[in-house]
């Protein structure tokens, strides 16, 4: 886990790359969770080493141009009409990043700094920003011996860059400031990079700017939540067809032709991912033979697919986003193309931060409709013969009533995290940065209602499991079985009641690490 409890992967994906090369545009999602989370190295193409040096000859040939240059020869936010001597123009990029290194409060993840580093790195290697091949040589190296620079979660406004988080990562390349190597040991950076046999830089002109102005601690937090979200809405699918069996449920509605008549994408795969999870199920076939049969389940139960696959689009729509931010050079001012130095706005953060907040919503509601069906699981009104709150003794035990609350607790939270960041803006820098995005602090929630909406489909996941092995001797159908076989290994079966805490995070373990997921899948094919 996290520091701050938001979700860590730490099941590798077999397909992680070992090393990833940064190139112009060629940076995948994929490179950035294998850098980020599985400790993949980084390499910078021999075209992004061209490119690199062609636009770094531009900038020395302004460095004693009469004509001010913005973040060459004048100052930087409302100081941008002060114009900075020769001789001290080094001196201004040095300035910059130690007086932007200003963040506060708890500390970042370990993973979202490493992505922020690859992510700038990769803006550098794009050649528009006119620093040095030996700028981001040097960031690779700081990379790829796992020194991790410490940033507070506060500093970023989401405009102008991730200014502060940023900086602190700049200032590490000129060996200040503090870092945590590979081990995770608190150190100066000056001593981390010795013990690596890295060289600290001396910044010139331009380069301090260039490794500041950027979007990318939002991006990097969105694309590892993009990484966690999908493993999570297609759990939640497996999640309600568990409950779906728990309450000896009607599969009929998610039938593929059904879905075709509302053509959403996500909304049929989800439904897909429901009725296969119910193929084979002696639980859902006992009920089509008991008598009657319910024509219609309640909604958080029949409109699973319609929620579940809101949520795949979205994510969907946020990783167009996402793909159009790999592909961009974003920096103030660039280099470009036919040798111009240009001023321009693609540092503002808008585009990541609605999108950041687009999935807090959703994420919301996904925790939402799991509450639900759990919910059904444990009210004998509702639940179809179960015992009250799947208790072994109702009345002398309590079951699975409190699992209830904890979700309900989380479910609130994530509804008051739902509301929008991006929304507000606090003018800064004396008003010359007048409107800003609050892309970062979308980010920095966002990471709380995954981790949150992850312990409430854990305990749906663990409730179902519960009331399908009250409904025995019927058993579950393939995937149900995989499912609760694994749920086992962790957490005994129905009886008296027990410390139940450790059983909901055991099996938040589970889901959180994709093994929920895994075991599903090894019966069955989902999407």
């Amino acid at each position: 886990m996290e520091s701050n409890g938001c979700v860590n992967t730490t099941v590798e994906s077999p397909a992680a790359p070992a090393v990833v090369t940064v190139s112009i545009g060629a940076l995948d999602p994929s490179d950035v969770v294998a850098v980020a989370r599985h400790g993949a190295q980084v390499e910078l193409s021999a075209v992004s080493l061209a490119a690199m040096t062609e636009s770094r000859a531009v900038i020395e040939a302004l460095a004693e141009d009469p004509q001010p240059h913005y973040g060459v020869s004048t100052g930087f936010g409302a100081l941008a009409s002060k114009r900075i001597p020769v001789e001290q123009r080094a001196q201004l990029q040095t300035s910059l990043i130690r007086s932007h290194a200003a963040s506060n409060g708890p500390e970042v993840e370990r993973e979202v700094v490493r992505a922020l580093m690859l992510l700038r790195i990769s803006t550098l290697a794009t050649g528009r920003t006119g620093v040095r091949p030996l700028v981001a040589q040097t960031y690779i190296a700081v990379l790829n011996a796992g020194i991790t620079p410490i940033i507070g979660e506060y500093g970023s406004l989401g405009c102008s860059g991730d200014l502060a988080p940023l900086s602190h990562c700049a200032l590490a390349l000129l060996g200040e400031g503090t870092v945590r190597d590979a081990a995770g040991v608190e150190m100066g950076a000056a001593e981390a990079l010795a013990a690596a046999g890295i060289e600290p830089i001396a910044l010139r002109e331009k380069e301090g700017l260039a490794l500041v102005n950027g979007t990318d601690g939002m991006l990097g937090m969105l694309l590892l939540a993009l990484d966690d979200l999908r493993r999570l809405i297609t759990t939640a699918d497996v999640a309600a067809s568990l409950t779906l069996e728990g309450l000896l449920g009607n599969d009929a509605v998610f039938a593929d032709d059904l879905q075709a008549l509302r053509p959403h994408p996500g909304q049929r795969a989800s439904a897909s991912n429901i009725l296969h999870g119910l193929a084979d199920s002696p639980l859902i076939a006992s009920s089509k033979t008991a008598g009657f049969t319910r024509v219609q389940d309640a909604y958080s139960l029949r409109c699973a697919p319609q929620v579940h696959g809101a949520v795949r689009d979205t994510v969907d729509h946020a990783a167009t986003v996402a793909s159009r931010e790999l592909a961009s050079a974003v920096d103030n001012p660039v280099v470009t193309l036919d040798g111009r130095v240009e001023s321009n706005g693609n540092f503002h953060g808008a585009p990541v931060g609605y999108v950041l907040d687009f999935l807090a919503i959703a994420t919301a509601d996904l925790a939402s409709i799991s509450e639900r069906r759990t919910d059904r699981m444990l009210d004998p009104a509702r639940s179809h013969g179960l015992n009250p709150f799947l208790a072994d003794d109702p009345g002398v035990d309590s079951g699975h009533m409190i699992a209830q609350y904890t979700q309900a607790g989380i479910v609130s939270e994530l509804k008051r995290l739902a509301v929008p960041a991006s929304v507000d803006s606090i003018p800064s820098s004396a008003m010359q940065e007048d409107h800003v995005s609050m892309g970062w602090s979308a980010a920095r929630k966002l990471r709380k209602s995954i981790d949150g909406a992850t312990r409430v489909v854990a305990i749906e996941v663990l409730t179902a499991c519960r009331a399908i092995d009250m409904r025995g001797p019927l058993q579950p159908g393939p995937v149900g079985s995989a499912v609760r076989e694994l749920v086992r290994t962790k957490v005994e079966g129905p009886g008296p009641d027990r410390f139940l805490a450790p059983e909901i995070e055991a099996v938040f373990q589970l889901v959180s690490s994709g093994e929920v997921l895994a075991a599903a899948a090894s019966a069955t094919t989902l999407v």
